[in-house]
């Protein structure tokens, strides 16, 4: 099974004796597992004060160098980052001239299967490329509740555990430090989260990004939709009974 292409990726290679090494001191995963054999992780990359910036898979194929897969949308500001982060480590970021696939079913042999969830399938880099873009992977995320870059995943705004980053298996609480590592602790150890995804039931139709309402209150944020439920961003102590968001209503799933 080839797989489909994946337009809206981009994919680096990590060449030089630091790559993971630089990259465990930055981003929100654990990178030890993959000095230790091949694999993929889902990781991301925090301001100092703990906001999301950017997330991406970090792979180590069985052969060839690290690579980063990531929304082309980011991918510009991203290399920015991890740029002036990288000061004397012995690591090189390029283009890598593989190509992103991704499906479900039974995955060929040079896959990896996506860390976040099962239901998410698989991902393979390789100079083959996929087919055209045909599964519906937003019907998937809204059943499984998984953010996506750039949609639930706001940079300079979204806080990862808010976002089910520890759900999806993307961060690491043992590992260490990292940029923005004592504010996501602190979270994790300190605080109830007050506010998060959550799956909501929703009748009529209303734009990305409208604001939800309950009586008079503005409780939260309405994502990604498909086949009468979002994911949607709530105030969990107000957000209970019947919403609004424009003139659809919305009930948690």
């Amino acid at each position: 099974m080839t797989g489909e292409a994946a337009p809206d990726r981009t994919l680096w290679q990590l060449t030089g004796t630091d790559a993971l090494h630089f990259l465990q001191g930055l981003v929100s995963n654990d990178m030890r597992p993959l000095e230790a054999a091949p694999g993929l992780l889902w990781a991301a990359l925090l301001t100092p004060q703990g906001k999301y910036l950017a997330d991406f898979f970090v792979i180590r194929p069985i052969d060839g160098p690290v690579l980063i897969d990531i929304a082309t949308a980011l991918a510009p500001a991203t290399l920015r980052r991890l740029t002036m982060y990288r000061l004397r480590a012995d690591v090189q970021i390029a283009p890598s001239p593989l190509f992103v696939r991704r499906g479900l079913g039974t995955p060929p042999a040079d896959a990896f299967p996506d860390p976040r969830h099962p239901a998410l399938g698989w991902r393979a880099y390789s100079a083959t490329e996929g087919s055209a873009p045909v599964i519906d992977w937003d019907a998937i995320r809204v059943e499984h509740l998984i953010p996506e870059t750039g949609i639930e995943l706001i940079p300079d705004d979204t806080y990862i555990l808010e976002a089910g980053f520890e759900r999806l298996h993307g961060v690491d609480f043992r590992k260490g430090c990292y940029v923005g590592q004592e504010v996501t602790a602190r979270m994790k150890h300190k605080t109830d989260l007050r506010k998060g995804l959550a799956r909501v039931r929703v009748e009529g139709s209303a734009p990305l990004g409208s604001e939800i309402t309950a009586g008079e209150k503005t409780v939260g944020t309405l994502f990604t939709q498909s086949g009468g439920h979002a994911i949607a961003q709530l105030r969990f102590d107000q957000a209970t009974g019947e919403m609004r968001a424009g003139t659809a209503r919305l009930w948690r799933a």
